[in-house]
């Protein structure tokens, strides 16, 4: 039974009105929890964040962490986030992104106009921008700011002490598995040992495999970087992050890089944070500011450290320094890989959408209007990419399953000079520099490694080493070349003499 009314014309008036009132009002109950947020500058935003902090505690800022604060914990960090912010958040339209880009470029380059001359052991003296408004900059309580505090807690468990946790961690499903490093095999006429390597992530956009100038083998399984020593062929330790309360889920190592002087460890987790490890001291010695997306790279240059994120943001770091962001560049794509030059010249960044870019050595200031020198374009992801150690204007990258091919770039003409075809994916690339030569990891359909020669022009495979069941995903060297380090999806780490 359908019942109709029928509305005067000053009713239906009055009809309209009251329909019109309630749009409104639920339109301003949808907008205003982004109320100077969206619409109100960003400053304004930040402002009022400190402003609010000096009465009652700040709650946790959305940095992709998952994590409570304390009452207690100090606002200069996260007003240094809140400005990494600006340069890590991906625009919402075409629009949008050109008003952003408007208001981050003015903000960046009126952080850069304000900065101030830090001394360096090296350098004489950078350039380091300071945070805008910093003299408002307070703590949550009115503490002074501790300055490089580290936001996780880390510990050096040494090889006897860590058996037993290592064996908790060695499975995905909980039960105790094999201990990292533990030999498995030996095969004598392969010259190849079969290591464990127990919950090593199946993820092609991580770089967790690396060796420095003095054979310690760093090796990030899960939430843990074990070290291992590739002369002793001994297992030294391991860098754990302590359990939270109040969380499940321990945070991944995404990647991770040496010094050059095999001094200090860095490592980027999948939240966007970088730990810096002091091998000497056996300690972290700051916790570095960075990404708000997982740190897809990492690359030394000198002591300067450069990371480039999931979202296409690469920052450059002074650990140094007070305030460690000294510069910041912008891609639109994901940066799956990233290595500066030997000569420090240049600077490669590798993308999800098979671009390589090309920077040069001008990393001051933070500023979206910062354009690559050179773009080349390959038909998949460039994840594997390394410069040439004697050929400085040369770089290697290898292409992913829908392409399979391992090219060498002239980078100053932007062309390809010669290519191999693989017919397989192209997992992990490396140069040796005091034999010459270069290696790739391989996926699927057999899973190997293959050292290659390059005689300009010619690049031809001369020795393919298999023993993995699963997608080779990392490589390393030794420092005198004679072995190499592999680690694959079948949670096998293995030694291979060359």
């Amino acid at each position: 039974m359908k019942v109709r009314l029928k509305l005067t014309a000053a009713e239906t008036h009055d009809w309209d009105n009251m329909r019109d009132m309630s749009r409104d009002c639920v339109g301003k109950r949808k907008q205003w929890l982004f109320k100077g947020i969206h619409q109100g500058p960003y400053k304004r935003f930040k402002r009022r964040l400190i402003y609010c902090s000096r009465d009652s505690p700040v709650v946790s800022p959305p940095v992709a962490s998952g994590r409570r604060r304390e009452s207690g914990f100090d606002l200069d960090t996260v007003c240094q986030r809140l400005e990494l912010d600006e340069l890590d958040s991906p625009p919402r339209s075409r629009g949008a992104a050109e008003q952003m880009g408007l208001r981050r470029d003015c903000l960046t380059e009126t952080a850069v106009d304000g900065c101030g001359a830090v001394p360096t052991p090296s350098h004489g003296t950078i350039s380091v921008p300071m945070p805008i408004n910093s003299c408002d900059v307070i703590c949550a309580r009115g503490r002074p700011a501790t300055g490089n505090a580290p936001e996780q807690g880390w510990t050096w468990r040494a090889a006897d002490e860590g058996d037993a946790n290592a064996q908790q961690e060695g499975s995905d499903e909980g039960k105790p598995g094999p201990v990292p490093f533990t030999v498995l095999d030996k095969v004598q006429g392969e010259s190849m040992v079969k290591l464990a390597a127990p919950s090593l992530l199946n993820d092609f956009y991580t770089n967790v495999l690396d060796c420095s100038c003095d054979g310690l083998v760093a090796l990030a399984l899960g939430s843990s970087v074990y070290l291992w020593n590739s002369e002793t062929q001994a297992l030294m330790g391991s860098l754990c992050l302590n359990p939270q309360p109040g969380r499940l889920h321990r945070q991944s190592i995404s990647s991770l890089c040496w010094s050059r002087d095999g001094r200090a460890l860095c490592f980027g987790t999948k939240s966007g944070e970088i730990q810096l490890w002091d091998v000497e001291k056996k300690q972290t010695t700051r916790s570095l500011p960075s990404h708000f997306s997982a740190i897809g790279a990492l690359s030394w240059k000198q002591h300067l450290l450069s990371s480039g994120s999931v979202l296409g943001r690469i920052h450059h770091l002074d650990p140094r320094a007070p305030a460690p962001l000294v510069g910041a560049a912008v891609q639109t794509e994901g940066i799956c890989s990233l290595q500066w030059s030997p000569g420090d010249d240049w600077l490669a960044s590798g993308s999800t959408d098979g671009l390589l870019h090309i920077w040069d050595s001008d990393i001051a200031g933070h500023t979206r209007s910062k354009q690559p020198v050179k773009t080349m374009k390959q038909p998949s992801a460039v994840k594997s990419m390394g410069w040439c150690p004697w050929q400085g204007k040369m770089i290697a990258t290898g292409g992913g399953w829908k392409d399979g091919e391992l090219r060498i770039w002239d980078t100053q003409s932007g062309t390809c000079v010669t290519s191999a075809n693989t017919n397989s994916q192209i997992c992990s690339l490396r140069w040796a520099e005091k034999k010459q030569f270069l290696v790739t990891g391989h996926g699927r359909p057999h899973h190997q490694i293959i050292r290659w020669t390059w005689e300009f022009p010619s690049l031809n495979p001369v020795q393919q080493l298999t023993g993995h069941s699963h997608r080779v995903l990392h490589l390393a060297l030794n420092p005198d070349d004679t072995q190499v380090f592999s680690a694959g999806v079948d949670h096998r780490f293995h030694i291979w003499n060359i």
